[in-house]
């Protein structure tokens, strides 16, 4: 088995290609091998679609699993919500015989079947498989002090998930300070980004991107580093929103293949941190200029 099936999922080709465009860039100049995965759905929603109907949630999954087992080639996620339901789904089926063979009834109705055989892989474990990689290929080193956040969904469920120490995890620590960073610590560095809740009145996130982005604030970081488009989303796009509540922040977000593909050399075009809501541009003259 070589290389892995790239998984997009839905909200970074809809709202967000550039953060598949800078996945796509350091991933190629690191020489990590990849297809896209043909054919693939909806991951689907492991909030959402799970609470609603687990069986169709689960359903969806494995058809998407059984697409890349036949291309034998891991699936490889740019998304933590992505990653959650793929390698969950995978888990319960593999624990649970009874509950595969039903699956599998039902993908007969699309010539596919569910085995077992491909991984679930979230693209901040691709690139810390090759962390020395990213060290020796490193142009640009960033002397900056960042604040990581991991979000929920890629340490959690952790009987499942197994990326982390759910409780202290370093792995995305480790690979910002592999681009000469500093990640600090800071309180509420584990606080759940609220993107869910979304899904009931967008306003009910508020509060939690204002406590985190004020705990950022008083910890003297210069950049947040995440690695979730929802959790991209409030933190980029929540700041905007704040502005117009008289909450006033300007703390540049990015996802870590962005930073990593500064460090690695490209422009801030070729990235597309133009698109980004809350401006990276004066981060970028001071580090990168």
């Amino acid at each position: 088995m070589t290389g892995y099936s790239l998984f997009p999922g839905c909200l970074i080709p809809l709202r967000f290609p550039f953060l598949e465009a800078s996945s796509r860039l350091v991933l190629n100049a690191l020489g990590v091998r990849y297809e896209a995965l043909d054919g693939a759905s909806c991951c689907p929603d492991p909030v959402g679609v799970q609470s609603v109907n687990f069986k169709a949630w689960l359903y969806l999954a494995a058809r998407n699993l059984a697409l890349a087992e036949e291309k034998r080639r891991d699936v490889l996620t740019l998304c933590s919500g992505c990653f959650e339901t793929l390698k969950t789904a995978r888990e319960i089926l593999l624990q649970s015989p009874p509950l595969m063979d039903e699956v599998n009834e039902a993908l007969k109705l699309v010539d596919k079947e569910f085995k077992g055989s491909v991984d679930v892989v979230h693209i901040i474990e691709a690139l810390y498989r090759v962390r020395g990689k990213i060290k020796e290929m490193v142009s640009t080193e960033l002397d900056a002090d960042a604040a990581v956040h991991y979000g929920c969904h890629l340490l959690r469920p952790s009987d499942y998930l197994k990326f982390d120490d759910s409780e202290n995890p370093t792995k995305m620590d480790e690979l910002v300070e592999a681009l000469g960073a500093r990640s600090v610590d800071y309180n509420y560095k584990h606080l759940c980004c609220g993107a869910a809740m979304s899904n009931i009145k967008r306003e009910l996130t508020y509060p939690y991107v204002k406590w985190k982005l004020s705990s950022v604030a008083r910890s003297g970081a210069e950049c947040m580093v995440v690695a979730c488009p929802f959790c991209f989303m409030q933190y980029d796009l929540g700041q905007v929103e704040l502005s117009r509540k008289g909450e006033a922040f300007s703390i540049p977000v990015f996802y870590y293949p962005e930073m990593l593909g500064l460090a690695l050399g490209y422009s801030y075009r070729e990235l597309g941190l133009h698109m980004h809501k809350t401006s990276v541009t004066p981060f970028i003259r001071k580090h990168f200029l």
